[in-house]
């Protein structure tokens, strides 16, 4: 009797708790965790490129708002911005992780030194924010999100709007047009 109730006295600790005695990190949850972390500060971040064959599916697709490119654009798009900004460093704030997806929130900084993904070299040191969602299947990246601040960093190049002044409403065309 004493075994049981010392048992019934476990299981309602355990559920109070809100733990389980066999619960412990998902292996696959980390092993995502660490093929977006190696995207982010190695291949962006450091250049790394030709590890993208490794990490990304063959029928792989980065999500734009207009359109959707492959693996090989989304490569040659890494290679524009590292040569737009060849000091460019990926700093991770929060990484987030839940079935086969990630989100990644993370801090992008470099010069402007060279031309990249349409960009002349401005010679100026930028710091943007970014955001990315990797789905990944299989240990491979099979679609990605992405969303940074383009107008703050075209601002901080000096090629976008300056003022508020600069960036007026749109044009209501006249009655009759």
């Amino acid at each position: 009797m004493t075994r049981t109730r010392n048992w019934c006295a476990l299981g309602a600790a355990v559920l109070i708790l809100g733990c389980s005695p066999a619960a412990g990190p998902d292996p696959v949850l980390a092993g995502n965790r660490g093929i977006a972390r190696i995207i982010l500060e190695d291949v962006l971040g450091k250049g790394k490129i030709a590890e993208n064959e490794r990490l990304y599916a063959e029928n792989f697709k980065a999500h734009g708002l207009t359109q959707s490119v492959g693996r090989d654009e989304d490569r040659e798009a890494t290679r524009g911005w590292r040569t737009a900004f060849p000091d460019l460093k990926i700093t991770i704030e929060q990484l987030i992780a839940d079935g086969d997806l990630v989100a990644v929130r993370y801090i992008g900084e470099g010069t402007n030194t060279g031309e990249g993904n349409g960009l002349p070299a401005t010679g100026r040191h930028v710091k943007v924010s970014g955001i990315t969602i990797f789905r990944i299947v299989d240990g491979k990246v099979t679609d990605e999100w992405t969303e940074f601040d383009q107008a703050g960093m075209m601002r901080q190049l000096g090629l976008g709007a300056t003022s508020g002044a600069a960036q007026a409403a749109p044009s209501v065309p006249a009655a009759g047009q």
